[in-house]
Parts: structure tokens; C-alpha cells; sequence
């Protein structure tokens, strides 16, 4: 596995396998879903028989601490930490289904961008560093 996902809040992994796993919730549906830790890649894991509707917006929150993901940066996305090669990024990704958005950001700044829907979160994340 070439990345590592953890919680900013409790530092807890949240990729014991292959799939970031996070719990999600709306309105009265709680489940805990899988992302594919690739940034740009929307794949989705979720229980058989749920679904997402799109344009829909998911609270995703640690399974480990339960604390919520959501950024400081916008109310539409959510944060993790991720590391790879020794260094530590953090990602953000829109938390509406159906919505393609992600930003791995460093100390220095962004560092890529992904998915169709980014523009609309681009002149946030431009000057965005890297915070604890």
C-alpha cells in the first residue's frame, strides 16, 4: 500500500486494509463506507442494499473517535491526514455523493487536484497550507 490514512483528530489509521474506512452519516442513516485511498479515484464500498443519492451531503466522521471530518476549510468538504514516503499530506474530498473533488495538500501548498468538480473549490485550496 503506497498510502497511509489516518484520523487528524486521534491520529487512528483508517485503512487497515485496502479501503479508507469512515463512518457516514444521513439523517437516520449511519453506515460505515469505503473509500478507494487513491485521491481521484471515486470508488465507493457501501453495505448491500445501501445506496448514496446523488447531490446528497454525508457527514463522515472517525469510526475510532467519532469525530467529525469535516474541514474548517469549507462546510462541502471533509479532511483526513495521509502519508507516503515519510512525508504527511492532508486530503480533501467533497462529502456531497456524486460530487468529484479532492485536494492533496502539503506545508508548501497544494500539491494535485482531482476530479471534474474541483473548480469550485480551487480558489479556496490554492493558498491553503498544511494545518494541525
Amino acid at each position: 500500500m503506497d498510502w497511509t490514512y489516518s484520523c487528524p483528530h486521534c491520529d487512528a489509521a483508517l485503512n487497515p486494509d485496502v479501503s479508507i474506512v469512515l463512518r457516514a452519516d444521513f439523517g437516520e442513516k449511519k453506515m460505515l463506507v469505503g473509500l478507494n485511498p487513491q485521491p481521484g479515484n471515486y470508488e465507493v464500498e457501501l453495505p448491500p442494499g445501501e445506496g448514496m443519492q446523488p447531490g446528497s451531503r454525508w457527514d463522515f466522521s472517525c469510526p475510532v473517535c467519532d469525530h467529525s471530518l469535516v474541514s474548517e476549510l469549507s462546510d462541502e468538504l471533509c479532511a483526513i491526514d495521509m502519508s507516503s514516503q515519510g512525508e504527511r499530506h492532508r486530503v480533501y474530498f467533497s462529502r456531497i455523493a456524486g460530487e468529484e473533488a479532492t485536494f492533496v495538500v502539503s506545508a508548501e501548498g497544494m500539491l494535485t487536484d482531482h476530479g471534474v468538480h474541483r473548480d469550485q473549490y480551487l480558489e479556496r485550496m490554492v493558498h491553503r497550507k498544511y494545518m494541525r
